[in-house]
């Protein structure tokens, strides 16, 4: 945990914010495999996280804004637990670190919220994304599942996103740490590799050296040599020549702060000449996107900044054709780059997704387009602030499955040259990640360098073997 007044501090700052009412805050609870007591990797809640940094099943909180007071509630652990886990810190204990000092059982909950209620005291809660409390809020509030996501407060929603957007010096460390340590991961995938080895040789290392840092897995690593499938966690391949290597991995630290790095590198010592060309249109892209942050720089211009250097890199090489400016306001990029430049980062790895797309990556002046193929999966479209923490990360994914289609229709044959894509079926894909701290003057690389560009990955790779 942070020191306790940085947790006081923040709590402060979202009390500012209301004038009555109650904030409910729910952590979140084991949540079984197979069966209950063998569970998954317990991750709390991140909101709960940023406002009362105690990682541990089964509690709730509640911000009282009227009575000017903060009720923690929980239980503390049985002999049971004891017997089975070991003594550890007593929720007293660590209510106290967090700058708690009303704590009540777990089963005075729903009576005090029962109280609240009759009293006509508004109960503002977020939405909730676990099924366990989805239906704790479907019972307390005499509310349909399917009607939780209206009911959530949007002040409560809006005020949260707007005070953990802007990272403190604390997370920043936090942040710098886990992109280090990811950078440290990624290296030694790629002096690892070598052809014949399985992809789950090399993810398993990946989990194995977060767990030994201290934190563990940010999300499940993509490692792949199928990189033209944008989230792919099936790692059954063997490595061959001839090959390219989709390491898209973080660290999670201890305090929960998340890292995102992608780097792609040949199986065999050296790149092949179509390779080498579409890294170094990413790299472009890539370096290109990265220039332009800056505070006031809506994120939406840093995309198509990158979707342009992307579509001129290959009309270079006649795989696309026609104005660039067109084919991109059109969406015909979109055959070689179907996502997002970036996303928001910080205690998740897509900064508060829970909260809502609307609210964290755009605003009311800036509402997100839905429709076109592409830009819809853009999370992070409004205008920058110093303070913010973010992924640049475009790529080139060659679809087999979506030229199929789009050939049949021809659609977008102005600017895509069907024919020559065809050589290229069978490339995969490739992507370049790093996080990005936006800065008053501009922005700064978190972590540390890791290999970018062709000239340092081969020498990497032909030292590994």
């Amino acid at each position: 945990m942070f020191d306790r007044e940085i947790y006081i501090k923040r709590r402060a700052v979202l009390k500012s914010k209301f004038s009555t009412g109650l904030l409910l805050f729910l952590g979140n609870d084991d949540s079984p495999m197979n069966y209950a007591a063998n569970s998954y990797h317990f991750r709390q809640d991140s909101n709960f996280l940023y406002y009362f940094g105690i990682s541990e099943p089964s509690l709730t909180a509640v911000i009282d804004i009227d009575e000017d007071e903060v009720i923690l509630f929980g239980d503390e652990m049985s002999i049971d637990d004891i017997v089975w886990m070991g003594r550890q810190k007593t929720l007293q204990e660590k209510a106290f670190d967090a700058g708690l000092s009303n704590i009540q059982s777990s089963d005075k909950l729903e009576v005090y919220l029962n109280r609240n209620k009759q009293q006509h005291r508004e109960v503002r809660f977020l939405p909730p994304y676990r099924s366990e409390n989805k239906i704790k809020l479907s019972q307390w509030f005499d509310l349909s599942i399917s009607d939780l996501e209206h009911s959530a407060s949007v002040t409560f929603i809006q005020s949260v996103v707007s005070q953990r957007s802007i990272k403190a010096e604390e997370e920043i460390v936090e942040l710098d740490k886990a992109a280090a340590l990811s950078a440290d991961i990624h290296l030694m995938v790629m002096q690892t590799a070598k052809p014949g080895m399985y992809e789950r040789e090399l993810a398993a290392k990946i989990q194995e050296a977060a767990l030994a840092s201290g934190g563990n897995l940010a999300y499940p690593a993509i490692l792949t040599v199928q990189g033209e499938i944008l989230h792919n966690h099936y790692h059954g391949n063997i490595l061959k020549e001839g090959q390219m290597v989709l390491n898209d991995s973080g660290v999670e630290t201890a305090l929960g702060y998340a890292g995102d790095l992608t780097r792609t590198f040949p199986v065999s010592k050296k790149f092949s000449s179509a390779q080498r060309d579409m890294y170094n249109i990413v790299l472009g892209a890539y370096t290109n996107a990265k220039n332009a942050l800056a505070p006031g720089v809506r994120y939406l211009d840093v995309h198509l900044t990158s979707c342009k250097t992307l579509a001129q890199g290959l009309k270079d090489l006649g795989l696309m054709k026609g104005n660039v400016d067109d084919a991109v306001e059109a969406g015909a990029h979109a055959m070689f780059f179907q996502c997002g430049t970036g996303h928001m980062m910080g205690l998740d790895v897509h900064d508060m997704e829970d909260l809502g797309e609307q609210y964290v990556g755009y605003t009311e002046s800036l509402k997100k387009n839905t429709t076109q193929f592409g830009l819809k999966s853009l999370r992070l479209g409004k205008a920058l602030e110093s303070g913010y923490v973010l992924t640049v990360e475009p790529g080139i994914y060659i679809i087999p499955e979506l030229i199929d289609r789009w050939k049949a229709e021809q659609k977008f044959s102005e600017f895509i040259d069907y024919e020559k894509l065809e050589q290229f079926r069978d490339f995969t894909g490739i992507r370049i990640e790093d996080d990005f701290l936006i800065t008053e003057g501009g922005h700064r690389m978190l972590g540390k360098h890791l290999a970018q560009s062709v000239e340092e990955i081969e020498t990497i790779r032909t030292n590994a073997f």
